[in-house]
């Protein structure tokens, strides 16, 4: 994990604290708003913890909606945090109760969105850390690789491992990363129940905001 300051932390619980707005949900690339604000994408397998991941950072319970149905997230929502910096959080990929047609749609959007979006500046991919990273993680990482965008990993729901096991898959995904040109050579752990790791994601995010 990153190491910051006291004022940096700071500085990034006011960026979240303060506007945090749902701006649109895009359904197809020609819905996308215009591209004048730095964007991160938050993406990864259906269930993973996305919603919850916004809600904590930004100290609001309902910004995202959350289910144990994977698949509620069924286009690109953006957030507005300040005309600062977006947050785009995508469609689950992987295991979702939608039809095949349905998947591959959503599948096509976030790799056409991924691989063509000139203000995005980092794609996060939430990894569940009971599970570590699968393969259809994998080759989102590939994809990433080849269209030269910077991506870097969150472990999510840490709370539900043992100290041991965090560890362990940590240090697997950091292995698996060294291999990837477009990966950040690290893990960030996080806690959306438990708000483990939360500050620190926070100022990792604030890092691509303007100024």
């Amino acid at each position: 994990m990153e190491e910051f300051s006291q004022a940096e932390l700071e500085d990034a619980r006011k960026l979240f604290a303060g506007p945090c707005d749902f701006m649109l949900g895009v359904a197809a690339l020609k819905q996308l708003p215009a591209a004048e604000c730095p964007e991160i994408a938050l993406a990864g397998r259906s269930n993973v913890g996305k919603s919850s991941l916004i809600n904590a950072l930004t100290g609001r319970n309902t910004l995202a909606k959350t289910s144990h149905t994977p698949g509620r997230t069924q286009q690109l929502n953006y957030f507005d945090l300040g005309s600062r910096l977006y947050m785009v959080d995508m469609p689950g990929y992987g295991y979702a109760k939608v039809s095949k047609t349905q998947r591959d749609e959503w599948t096509q959007l976030i790799f056409d969105y991924l691989k063509g979006r000139p203000t995005l500046a980092c794609t996060f991919i939430l990894i569940d850390s009971r599970h570590g990273l699968k393969e259809s993680d994998i080759e989102l990482m590939k994809m990433l690789d080849i269209a030269a965008v910077q991506y870097r990993i969150i472990l999510t729901k840490t709370d539900k491992v043992k100290r041991q096991e965090l560890d362990k898959v940590s240090h697997k995904t950091i292995e698996v990363l060294k291999k990837h040109p477009a990966a950040f050579p690290g893990v960030l752990p996080t806690s959306s129940d438990k708000g483990m790791g939360i500050a620190e994601a926070r100022a990792t995010l604030a890092s691509y905001a303007v100024p």
